[in-house]
């Protein structure tokens, strides 16, 4: 599915249109300027190049089923990041003490908040922030101690689950190292599901309180509260809400700043509590379901200990210069986890949202700044949607572009994929073609850190030369505490996710019935299986499912077997090539990837999104389309078509019009011809978390899909 494309940068450039003669006179000044910087560049710097050609990996054995563990962790996988500190409170009560008075949180205060209405009639709210306010270590310390005090008064008890159902902000992660401070069971809940997934998760877990916000209280709790009988306390972290009636009897709800009062004058002394072990349940994590209802994963809080150790390792020189923007969802592991890192290393994390992210985000007013030209970040993580998104946004600039600047940006973007092929830089083209592009994550970033699916080698590249930093492309999941593999950062290569981290190990188990083997040629081919102290503790009231994704070997270490499917390359790094889950065999006996098909067709500027859809009883492969607006209006326009947005997408000319370009990129991206979408549905509605479609690290919810569009598929089927 990820080709390792990175000794081709020829594939991946961008075409201008230049005079040939002028063309070669700007070569020839290329060519000068290269030569002239090269000098000092070989006497003065390690080639990143020869570093990329490290071993990064070994197996521990001859063996074909043997371990990959990287060369850091040869003699044994690491657990922990400072010793004594086999806990979570540990570890913040060590990042306390260390960097006491130092800033670790903060928010941007909301200076004014407006109705804008559009040309098309719906009402957007527009927002004017301010600075960001600060809390520092100690603060937060001090208030997570009296929160969870204050929760212990309100009868929570240790080894018990509470739930958090809220946004990503820094009242998020107060609650939840007070949690880990008194030993209360963190249940996380994404705050984009629906509500009997809500249900689901609060009845399975039998919690008595709830931790949310004033917004989903009102949007999406006051609903269901009555389907949750043993639910006695309702926590808002930002103040009370206007009405109170519509509670059921016995439910009280409180403010957090008052659950803090009162445990501030119980003295904590006068209240002990009970410190957690290692092993004790640090986080109930209920995934974002991509099938079927989501399943709660139990994290210890050694597991979460030993997952961040590992990451912290791919990251050099973290530490007190560094701040962190926290705009993903914190009931995701993936930013848990770099929330995590980036705490126990005297990080700042100021806090965002994707609506407020950039000066162009929807709920920033214009004129005024959005979160990244405020904070100015030097660490942020990304699922690839987002960056995809950027990588779109910016490429419609560049077309929008006069020709002589469109050219100018094409020539440094080329000139400067090639020099990162080499393992070079390029100052001046950073410093005087790249340095807007760059200003749109305030300038600053050192490091992207990518993960919750697969990232295109288009958009990895895009993200190296136009922001100027390494994307550290991962591979871990839910149930190995988001731990697995990150890409070292001085590795450009693309499509791969890097070689095990110290705290893992990485084996390949046989999977027949899809023909990858461990003693493939000319490399390992199989079933992915993460072994290490971060593998967790398997699914909450699900042994059943838990036997049958985790299992103890001879020597008592835990492994999780992902259902994905990798290989090595000879330096020890792992590609995902594709997914058990993905395979579909079609009438014929031919297996086709959906999501090799969806990797292949989802840059094109046209396509925002895209589902391949196939299944055994039918010889071809279909597709679901979520069209770009402008792309398909263009295309609509020159092809003569009229109507509206709808009525475009629901227009059987418009689908063959598309079905055309879809074909032409497919047969580019080398696809088999049984791969290839023989008829697509084009779908008006985009799709988000909110619409049930996707994940909230958007990753598509093929169940759900099939049931969307159970009709469209028989349309394309033909009924039988």
């Amino acid at each position: 599915m990820n080709n390792h494309v990175s000794s081709k940068p020829s594939t991946m450039k961008l075409k201008h249109t230049i005079n040939p003669i002028l063309l070669y006179f700007i070569h020839f000044l290329i060519s000068l300027y290269t030569i002239l910087t090269y000098i000092p560049f070989y006497f003065f710097s390690e080639s990143r190049q020869e570093k990329s050609n490290q071993i990064k990996a070994k197996p521990v054995n001859s063996k074909p089923d043997s371990a990959y563990r990287s060369v850091n962790s040869l003699d044994g996988l690491a657990s922990v990041l400072y010793p004594g500190c086999d806990t979570l409170d540990k570890v913040f009560t060590y990042a306390k003490n260390k960097f006491k008075n130092k800033r670790l949180l903060g928010t941007r205060e909301v200076l004014n908040e407006e109705d804008e209405v559009q040309p098309n009639g719906k009402i957007f709210k527009k927002v004017i922030l301010g600075q960001y306010n600060w809390l520092s270590y100690e603060d937060v310390f001090v208030r997570a101690l009296n929160f969870g005090n204050g929760l212990q008064m309100l009868g929570q008890k240790p080894k018990t689950n509470i739930a958090i159902f809220c946004e990503t902000r820094a009242e998020w992660m107060i609650a939840a190292q007070a949690c880990f401070m008194y030993n209360f069971q963190l249940v996380t809940l994404y705050a984009t599901l629906g509500g009997p997934a809500i249900v689901h998760g609060l009845n399975e877990t039998e919690v008595t309180n709830i931790i949310t916000s004033k917004e989903l209280l009102q949007t999406k709790l006051k609903d269901i509260v009555s389907l949750v009988p043993r639910l006695r306390h309702i926590i808002t972290v930002d103040g009370k809400p206007p009405t109170w009636s519509e509670f059921p009897k016995g439910v009280i709800v409180h403010t957090m700043a008052a659950v803090e009062a009162l445990g501030a004058k119980a003295s904590v002394e006068n209240q002990p509590h009970s410190k957690p072990l290692p092993s004790d349940i640090a986080v109930i994590m209920y995934t974002s379901g991509s099938t079927g209802l989501p399943k709660g994963v139990m994290i210890s809080h050694s597991n979460i200990i030993a997952g961040i150790t590992g990451m912290a390792e791919r990251i050099p020189e973290l530490g007190e210069e560094d701040v962190y923007i926290g705009y993903l969802p914190l009931a995701h592991v993936l930013e848990l986890s770099a929330e995590l890192v980036c705490l126990s290393h005297g990080c700042r994390i100021g806090y965002s949202s994707p609506q407020t992210l950039a000066d162009q985000s929807s709920k920033i007013k214009k004129g005024s700044k959005g979160d990244t030209s405020m904070l100015k970040p030097t660490l942020m993580a990304a699922v690839p949607e987002i960056m995809d998104r950027i990588y779109k946004n910016v490429m419609n600039k560049v077309n929008e572009m006069s020709s002589f600047q469109r050219n100018l940006f094409i020539l440094a973007y080329n000139y400067k994929m090639e020099q990162i092929s080499k393992g070079r830089n390029t100052p001046l083209c950073n410093s005087f073609v790249f340095r807007k592009v760059r200003s749109l994550l305030g300038g600053n970033i050192r490091l992207l850190l990518c993960g919750g699916a697969p990232l295109s080698a288009t958009t990895q590249r895009f993200m190296n030369i136009c922001f100027c930093c390494p994307v550290g492309q991962g591979y871990g999941l839910t149930e190995s505490a988001g731990a697995g593999t990150i890409t070292e950062v001085w590795d450009y290569n693309t499509g791969r996710v890097g070689a095990p981290l110290v705290c893992c190990e990485i084996k390949l188990k046989n999977w027949e019935e899809g023909g990858y083997f461990n003693t493939d040629k000319p490399h390992p081919r199989g079933e992915i299986l993460i072994g290490g102290q971060n593998v967790t503790m398997g699914y909450y009231k699900n042994e059943a499912k838990t036997k049958a994704d985790f299992f103890e070997d001879e020597n008592g270490q835990r492994w999780l077997c992902t259902g994905d499917i990798g290989e090595f390359d000879p330096d020890g790094c792992l590609k995902i090539i594709d997914r058990k889950k993905d395979l579909v065999k079609l009438q014929a006996g031919e297996y086709v990837s959906l999501g090799k098909v969806e990797a292949a067709l989802k840059n094109l500027p046209l396509v925002d999104n895209i589902c391949a859809y196939a299944n055994s009883y039918h010889s071809y492969v279909i597709g679901f389309v979520v069209p770009n607006q402008k792309e398909l209006t263009e295309l609509a326009r020159k092809k003569g078509l009229k109507g509206t947005w709808e009525e475009l997408c629901n227009s059987c000319e418009m689908e063959n019009e598309v079905l055309k370009v879809l074909s032409e990129a497919a047969i580019s991206a080398s696809l088999e011809k049984f791969e290839i979408p023989v008829k697509i549905r084009l779908s008006p509605e985009p799709w988000t978390p909110e619409t049930g479609l996707v994940t909230d690290a958007f990753k598509l919810k093929r169940k759900e899909l099939k049931t969307h569009y159970q009709a469209d598929i028989e349309r394309m089927y033909g009924r039988k």
